[in-house]
């Protein structure tokens, strides 16, 4: 039979204190010095909760943290910059609620759009790139009648148009040229249309020119812009044929004002004094201002430049076709009376009236196809025949001015090609315009003839001491 003995009664009671006391000594001396497995376990977990690299005291990391800020900040170019991302950065990362985003948002700002205008553009199809609605253009259009002046748009011309956030129109500012810029601003419930003009100075220039192959060609290398040009032909264009009578070695000068703006060219004014030699003969021609503001040119003598009728209807055209009376119709192929002057020209080209009068008609008439018959007074009536199309405002019953656009220059009825058919009539009877003299307009009063002389002379006067200094140059070269 087996029996079970307990610990105590196979050990003496001493051994079994003895060994109690040894066990208690081994577990103190653990707990206060670990064993070297031990306390390295103790440091790396001490170490992963504080630097991955290195231990580094805390006051000691926080500074060192700032230095590299600092360093990084001054090394920026845009240091001084504070954006609103960099100050919620440093706020921290909680994500903000709903309702402190919206409170905290700036409201979004207008947009700028510009648009530079194409050919084929119209101010509907500009507003349309911007996204505004025809609605919208009409509310414009219908502010002012000044805001029409925006629909006169030019191939690249830029407008700068200022959206609201929900894409209203703010405003639209336009440089319509160097010397007007043309703005609109919202009021209330329109807008308000403003027109700026920058105000050029103004200065007298000479220029010179002598004919070799035609008027524009010497004019424009003597400076003269298309518009002075025109005007240079007008002037001048009640005695001068442009047409016919220019001949190499004709010669003209001109002395008319330039506008200048910021030192750069902008435009030109009026021609002040004018001389044309042609053909041996010598025409002159002065501008003055009445005391009434009327403004006109006038010989040197006070006589007036301006005739009764214009000898020529078409500026710079040719004669393609004289008056006569025994002339074979390139149409109709047989002899047939020309009671007229042809004048061939490129189509669309303008036709002037000659004189001042009322439009008796304007429209079809047989073999002239578009036609208009303008009365001058009790005698004298003028026709222009084949044309493309009538001018803005010319139909019957119509006044007139002389010189004024009544139509333009066209291939319609019998007509081989595009030119003018001119005819003049005296008391109801055809002659030849080229031949026939004309009537003088009143000349200076004799009120002013001395105020028009102080004038006149001095202007004179430039002219031949410019080009007295100009042969001089051309002479040392």
């Amino acid at each position: 039979m087996t029996h079970n003995v307990s610990k105590a009664e196979l050990y003496p009671k001493s051994h079994i204190l003895a060994a109690s006391g040894i066990a208690a000594l081994l577990s103190l001396a653990l707990l206060v010095f670990p064993s070297r497995e031990v306390e390295a376990k103790r440091t790396n977990l001490d170490l992963e909760l504080t630097s991955p690299s290195q231990e580094i005291p805390q006051e000691d990391a926080t500074l060192q943290s700032e230095s590299a800020d600092e360093q990084q900040v001054a090394a920026s170019p845009f240091a001084e910059i504070e954006t609103d991302s960099e100050q919620s950065a440093d706020a921290g990362s909680t994500e903000p609620d709903d309702t402190s985003v919206a409170s905290d948002e700036a409201p979004a700002a207008p947009s700028i759009k510009v648009v530079r205008v194409g050919n084929g553009d119209t101010l509907s199809t500009v507003f349309a790139k911007v996204g505004l609605s025809a609605t919208a253009l009409h509310e414009v259009l219908d502010s002012s009648k000044d805001a029409k002046a925006l629909g006169r748009l030019k191939v690249g011309q830029a407008l700068e148009f200022k959206l609201t956030p929900d894409g209203q129109l703010e405003s639209l500012h336009s440089q319509l040229s160097d010397m007007e810029r043309v703005s609109l601003a919202k009021s209330g419930s329109g807008y308000v249309f403003k027109r700026e003009l920058a105000k050029p100075d103004v200065r007298s220039v000479y220029a010179h020119g002598v004919i070799d192959s035609s008027l524009f060609m010497s004019a424009k290398r003597a400076g003269l812009s298309h518009d002075l040009t025109m005007d240079l032909a007008n002037i001048f264009g009640y005695d001068i044929d442009f047409g016919q009578d220019l001949r190499e070695g004709d010669e003209f000068e001109a002395i008319y004002e330039e506008k200048m703006l910021d030192g750069k060219r902008v435009g030109t004014g009026s021609i002040l004094a004018a001389r044309f030699v042609n053909r041996g003969k010598t025409f002159s021609a002065i501008r003055y201002t009445n005391k009434q503001g009327v403004s006109s040119y006038y010989t040197a003598d006070g006589n007036s430049m301006r005739k009764a009728f214009i000898r020529t209807p078409v500026d710079v055209a040719r004669i393609s076709s004289r008056f006569s009376m025994g002339r074979k119709h390139p149409i109709l192929n047989k002899i047939r009376a020309h009671k007229g002057v042809d004048y061939a020209a490129p189509r669309g080209t303008p036709i002037k009236a000659a004189g001042d009068g009322k439009v008796l008609l304007a429209g079809r008439k047989g073999g002239y196809g578009n036609a208009v018959i303008i009365q001058h007074n009790q005698r004298y009536r003028t026709l222009y025949g084949h044309m493309q199309g009538f001018a803005k405002g010319i139909r019957n019953g119509v006044t007139v001015k002389q010189g004024q656009v009544i139509g333009y220059i066209g291939t319609t009825g019998l007509s081989t090609g595009p030119h003018l058919h001119y005819e003049f009539q005296v008391d109801g009877t055809q002659v030849d315009p080229l031949s026939i003299k004309m009537a003088m307009a009143d000349p200076i009063s004799s009120g002013e003839k001395q105020r028009f002389l102080q004038q006149s002379k001095p202007l004179l006067a430039r002219m031949e001491q410019e080009k007295a200094t100009m042969l001089a140059l051309n002479n040392k070269r």
